[in-house]
């Protein structure tokens, strides 16, 4: 008999365990994106290496009333922390407020919200600095430029992410911020027009910029699916890669081979699993009552073909 009580009791102490585990929601803008699959499965691999906790998460499909609906479900079903990669971070308020006035802990990642300087108690932002990002990117290309000996004057296409994300407005505004140094004042840009961060676009906008016959010596692409659509269009109009210098953000695998082949010329490694484990490690903070700063970032790093192997 004390054996079937001590046996229903461990049974009793593991259901317990079990119920205990914390219980997060994730919402991510879209699933098909190969930048924030990276952070996605960051997220899992954190996931699948603590039993402390247990992660729901849904594709928004880059639909902002979607994922409203998410967060307010996830809401309705008692998680204990929401982390939330923002479709539009111009609609962000929203989101908070509904997760401040239930008392749930909210972390946003990789996309700064728009309502930053007013994040409730309980909610954070983990992310990279994208002042960082550009800045990197668009002095490396200015650098190698001068190099090439285009001190003289060069021109660029600069290829924008979806305008209503903060990252795409950043990252324009850095490499415009360079360009306006003394030192990167021989740049002019041709044109900038948005390609959504897609491979496809940038490679349809790339191949409109090029029959226009317009001469240019640079492509900056504010993620690396539109620098490498761009390369794509490039080389299928025959130019040289040798003749053009093309940067892009994220240090993607994709990037990193293109790198490799001579295509690409510099990316910014940002960290996207980073911010997905460490999206987690904040929720869990804030669900458990822990002091946490308002924003983490986690830091960007140049990459060149003179340290590509060092992200290979």
């Amino acid at each position: 008999m004390k054996k079937l009580m001590l046996a229903a009791g461990l049974m009793s102490l593991m259901g317990t365990t079990a119920f205990a585990q914390m219980q997060i929601g994730v919402s991510v803008a879209r699933f098909d994106d190969n930048g924030l699959t990276v952070m996605r499965n960051g997220m899992t691999a954190f996931d699948e290496a603590n039993d402390d906790v247990a992660l729901q998460v849904e594709d928004a499909t880059d639909d902002v009333a979607k994922q409203l609906d998410q967060i307010n479900n996830f809401i309705a079903s008692g998680v204990d922390a929401i982390i939330v990669n923002a479709v539009d971070t111009n609609a962000t308020e929203a989101m908070s407020n509904a997760a401040a006035s239930a008392g749930v802990p909210l972390v946003y990642v990789n996309r700064q919200p728009i309502n930053m300087d007013t994040l409730p108690d309980g909610q954070a932002f983990v992310a990279s600095n994208e002042i960082e990002s550009g800045t990197l990117a668009a002095f490396q290309m200015c650098r190698q430029l001068r190099a090439e000996g285009k001190a003289g004057g060069a021109t660029a296409y600069v290829l924008v992410g979806q305008l209503s994300n903060q990252a795409a407005v950043q990252r324009t505004k850095d490499f415009h911020d360079v360009i306006g140094m003394d030192m990167c004042n021989f740049i002019t840009i041709i044109d900038e027009q948005t390609a959504n961060w897609s491979r496809d676009e940038a490679n349809d906008l790339m191949t409109n910029w090029i029959s226009s016959g317009e001469e240019f010596d640079a492509v900056f692409g504010n993620n690396d699916e539109m620098a490498l659509g761009a390369i794509q269009a490039m080389k299928a109009a025959g130019i040289s890669m040798d003749d053009v210098v093309v940067g892009g953000v994220d240090a993607t695998s994709d990037a990193l081979l293109a790198m490799s082949a001579g295509d690409m010329d510099v990316t910014v490694f940002q960290d996207l699993a980073g911010q997905g484990a460490g999206s987690i490690q904040t929720a869990m903070a804030l669900a458990n009552g822990e002091e946490v700063d308002k924003t983490v970032f986690i830091p960007f790093k140049l990459v060149t073909p003179d340290n590509l192997s060092e992200f290979q």
